[in-house]
């Protein structure tokens, strides 16, 4: 059957890759009539200026791969390689270490001796300028990036407290070193952000498991509700349990069930099944549960009135 007029003809995509800079898809015999048609159509997906991905894969992904990738894209797309100039901060290099990050931007941040023009740089670039030695530098993921430690100093210093409190607390559980950033904080007195970087650190607490939990904390703070035990260890009739927090007195049990907790590694029903098998056993032993999710953190007078009508 001839196609009709209206009919457009789609080349199909190399086999090999998922990304590819524009000079690469016209090695492939692909010219940008073609390209703008494999966009038009969804099989491509625009990254940035001059660099794409299967769009296939690109929804397949989650908000924190989509990130990842934002970063990968603009190195393939730079051609940067591990002896390039500039080097993965702040953000970026939060995402590259997988540090946890919540409401922040999606700009790609780079760290940089002088500033060129943000023509050069690109709009899903946010450069900085701060002086850095290769000692501040670490191949994370085949990338130049800033060391966990500088990366959580950059970072804080940017965010406001409960997100700066987000990514302090995941760099301290996966290993950063706590009396470096002390350091590099000590040393950089009078600067932008310095005071928040200084609270978050004095509050962290590597226990927290999400960014979810940290905020929960956060919250129960602010709020002045008795403080409750993170990560409490109790024992019932299937084993040992750990729960997010605890009041141990009252035997009330604080759980933040997060869409992480149930979607990211195992099959959802199995993942409640077993949470509320456990719930029930420890109920048995008198243990009450209080769930909440993320709207509840943005809910404060519901959430507050909630736990202390449960605490009192």
């Amino acid at each position: 059957m001839k196609p009709t007029p209206n009919t457009r003809t789609v080349p199909p995509l190399p086999l090999r890759g998922y990304m590819w800079r524009t000079d690469e898809l016209l090695r492939f015999g692909l010219n940008s009539r073609k390209i703008k048609a494999l966009v038009d159509t969804g099989e491509l997906h625009r990254m940035r200026y001059g660099c794409y991905i299967r769009a296939k894969m690109w929804n397949e992904f989650g908000p924190r791969r989509q990130a990842r990738e934002r970063i990968v894209a603009h190195a393939h797309g730079t051609l940067t390689t591990s002896t390039g100039g500039f080097v993965y901060s702040h953000l970026s290099a939060a995402r590259l270490h997988g540090l946890f990050v919540w409401g922040v931007d999606d700009k790609v941040h780079i760290l940089h001796p002088a500033r060129p023009s943000s023509d050069r740089w690109g709009k899903d670039v946010r450069g900085h300028t701060e002086s850095f030695t290769e000692d501040d530098v670490v191949p994370v993921q085949g990338l130049r990036a800033t060391t966990l430690e500088r990366t959580i100093f950059d970072s804080a210093r940017m965010l406001n407290y409960p997100k700066a409190l987000v990514i302090m607390d995941h760099g301290l559980r996966v290993g950063a070193d706590r009396n470096t950033v002390a350091s590099l904080a000590a040393a950089s007195a009078g600067k932008r952000g310095i005071r928040t970087l200084r609270k978050a650190l004095d509050h962290a607490d590597p226990r927290s498991e999400s960014a979810g939990e940290t905020l929960t904390r956060e919250l129960m703070q602010r709020l002045r509700i008795k403080p409750p035990q993170p990560q409490f260890e109790v024992q019932s009739r299937l084993g040992r349990h750990r729960m997010d927090f605890a009041w141990e007195e009252e035997k009330l049990a604080l759980e933040f069930d997060g869409r992480t907790k149930y979607f990211d590694f195992n099959p959802t029903e199995e993942v409640i099944f077993q949470e509320r098998r456990r719930e029930k056993a420890l109920v048995e032993e008198g243990w009450r549960f209080i769930r909440i999710e993320w709207k509840d953190l943005f809910q404060e007078r519901a959430f507050k009135e909630r736990i202390l009508r449960a605490l009192g």
